[in-house]
């Protein structure tokens, strides 16, 4: 009874049901609320709060524990130099277009990409393929309506040319989708007003440094630069050598165009960061083994540019060992995201990873993957997982002149012999005077062969230099010697390359907490959010059935050995019935409920309720601890638990 299976899929989920519980438990709301809000800020309330920062905390035991990763800490206000270096002034930036009469700003492929999608919908739906929707409220529907494409019948030949256009929406330059726009004839769907062509806006905050102005700055839009550029305290802080990573979790800021989508597109935001530092003439990663038996749902670039959005399931040693993945390090950080996003709940059929397409990638990119998760807006990119080459590195290294390389002794020198051009110099000067400097840069510019050809011509008795502007010079052997040398190099110095995992935790959370929401069967208006334990925000609620003094000393008891133990819990002490207790801490999240009864004051024992199952387990208050505590932990699953402890039958034994 304690552990009957339980049917989360009797309701499709209803996204104003979910929504409401977020809003009436205050998991995230707008924030600035009561002056009006301000779109794309939010602010989190105490579940939400405890659920990203268990969401932190295991981020953090999963990649910087378990990886030995330089944990770093970097200012978000940036001054404008570094940005300017980077690139991000110049091409970190979106399209977007206006509504001819309103003003009202889009981002241009969110536009081109939501209408295309509705009209599909409509299309489904009057093919009668699509399922009836569920009903709500006049005010919402008609509100959701101006939105909605009709219910129109696209041809088959539309049908192919959407659905292309979708799977390789990313990949558009902002003339291509103005383009787009004109030929579909793609609208504001809340105006149904005409859109300008599209214009690229940056998207970084731009602020300035001190009182006079003079310092222009701006709010990071990522952390990644503040590894960077500390990267030379980082190697000598890891003794010189590399691999190596560094990680950073902390906020970012990005002005987007239209923030529509609640969590999922907001304008301060909370990020961790990897920046794995690798040879890049090594790119194998000494723990690949234990990641290559992982299958992912992959989705590569040629699929999507033959307009297909099929993934395939492949095993991530495959992946690399076909060049589908560029490299061990890169296949190995994608199976360790994919472990990460299971381990703290979400569903692995709504989860695929997306290789970028040519248009989308970075220049300097060797190449990258986001892992996306599907949810009721879609598939949204929740981490991105990037081969960035030696680009940052470099670019910083030139502006500043400071050198970001490693120096990697060799373990066997390096010997060989070369031919060098050696010139007499005072013979020399005294010959050429002012072209002495062009002469010298013109040889010492030739390569290997062109050398061999000058040091034959001399052993005849001279040779002939031409200027890039035509003038030639004459050199004989006693102003210029061509000969082999032997050279020993023992230290290699060269630039990092850099593989880049970058997590949205507000998108994970928001996703995750899509995926945990369900309705009881028996009763839809009873929602739970099925949060694994190692995220929950509350881990055990603690129910005394009666607010009698002759229970305070029990209730005191099992917080004090949960709190010591590391486990957080709640007292829910209030008046309400303890059905009405349990619902509402279904609806936070809560795994496990531990109630004291009469029986509990008589005899000492204690209930163990299961939030899912509902199933609830009784024994001594010790054994009960001990068994939620390791449940909590992960060390056992319910299905232990009701081999250990016998089900309650919901009569309190009392005398």
């Amino acid at each position: 009874m304690a552990n009957l299976p339980v049917n989360k899929t009797a309701h499709p989920f209803d996204k104003a049901r979910f929504e409401a519980l977020l809003n009436r438990r205050f998991f995230y709301a707008p924030a600035f609320e009561i002056y009006g809000g301000v779109a794309g800020l939010y602010d989190y309330g105490p579940p939400g709060s405890s659920l990203q920062s268990n969401i932190i905390a295991e981020w953090r035991r999963h990649f910087i524990v378990e990886e030995h990763m330089l944990e770093v800490d970097t200012t978000v206000m940036t001054p404008a130099p570094v940005f300017e270096t980077s690139g991000h002034v110049a091409r970190f930036a979106d399209w977007m277009v206006k509504d001819l009469k309103t003003g009202e700003v889009l981002r241009a492929d969110h536009l081109v990409g939501n209408v295309l999608e509705a009209r599909l919908a409509g299309d489904k739906e009057a093919r009668g393929l699509a399922a009836q929707p569920a009903k709500e409220d006049d005010k919402k529907k008609k509100k959701k309506d101006k939105a909605k494409a009709a219910p129109v019948k696209l041809s088959d030949e539309q049908v192919v040319e959407y659905e292309t256009i979708l799977a390789q929406l990313d990949n558009y330059s902002g003339p291509e989708l103005g383009a787009l726009c004109k030929k579909h004839n793609i609208t504001n769907p809340d105006t149904g007003n005409e859109v300008s062509e599209p214009q690229q806006f940056n998207l970084m905050f731009a602020s300035s440094i001190g009182p006079t102005g003079q310092h222009p700055g701006f709010l990071r839009p990522e952390t990644a630069q503040g590894h960077f550029l500390n990267f030379s305290r980082l190697l000598e802080f890891n003794n010189g050598r590399v691999p190596f990573a560094s990680a950073q979790i902390g906020r970012s800021f990005r002005n987007e165009i239209s923030p529509r989508a609640g969590l999922l597109r907001v304008r301060e935001f909370t990020m961790a960061e990897i920046e794995h530092f690798v040879d890049p003439e090594d790119k194998r990663h000494e723990r690949f083994a234990d990641v290559r038996a992982v299958a992912l749902d992959l989705l590569d670039r040629d699929t999507q540019a033959a307009g297909s959005t099929r993934v395939t399931r492949m095993t991530i040693g495959d992946a690399v060992d076909k060049g589908v993945v560029a490299n061990e390090t890169l296949g190995y950080f994608l199976a360790r995201i994919n472990q990460f996003l299971l381990k703290i709940g979400i569903d692995p059929a709504r989860l695929r990873f997306r290789q970028h397409m040519a248009n989308e990638m970075a220049h300097y990119a060797t190449d990258c993957w986001d892992a996306e998760i599907q949810n009721s807006y879609g598939w949204t990119e929740c981490v991105g997982c990037a081969d960035r080459a030696a680009y940052d590195l470099s670019v910083h290294s030139a502006k500043t002149g400071h050198p970001l390389v490693v120096r990697q002794a060799l373990k066997e020198p390096i010997v060989t012999e070369k031919l060098v051009a050696e010139f007499n110099k005072r013979t020399f000067g005294q010959t050429f005077g002012k072209d002495s400097a062009v002469i010298q840069t013109l040889v010492g510019g030739l390569d290997e062969a062109l050398l061999a050809k000058l040091q034959g011509e001399l052993a005849q008795g001279s040779t002939t230099v031409t200027s890039s502007d035509g003038r030639e010079f004459k050199l004989t052997p006693d102003l210029l010697t061509i000969e082999k040398k032997t050279f020993k190099q023992s230290i290699r110095e060269f630039t990092p390359n850099v593989i880049e995992p970058s997590f949205g935790l507000g998108r994970i959370l928001y996703v995750l907490l899509e995926h945990s929401f369900w309705s009881r069967e028996q009763d839809v208006e009873r929602g739970v959010l099925s949060l694994p334990a190692v995220v929950a925000p509350t881990k055990v609620l603690i129910v005394p059935l009666s607010a009698k003094t002759e229970f305070d000393p029990l209730v005191r008891e099992v917080s004090t050995k949960l709190r010591k133990a590391g486990v957080f819990s709640r007292v829910d002490d209030s008046n309400t019935s303890i059905g009405k207790r349990y619902a509402r801490n279904d609806e936070l999240g809560t795994p496990y409920g531990l109630t004291l009864d009469f029986a509990s004051v008589q005899n000492r024992t204690m209930t163990l309720r299961e939030r899912d199952t509902t199933g609830q387990l009784i024994g001594s208050i010790d054994e009960v601890i001990d068994t939620v505590i390791e449940l909590v932990s992960g060390s056992i699953d319910w299905a232990e638990a009701c081999r250990r402890l016998p089900a309650y039958d919901g009569v309190q034994a009392v005398e």
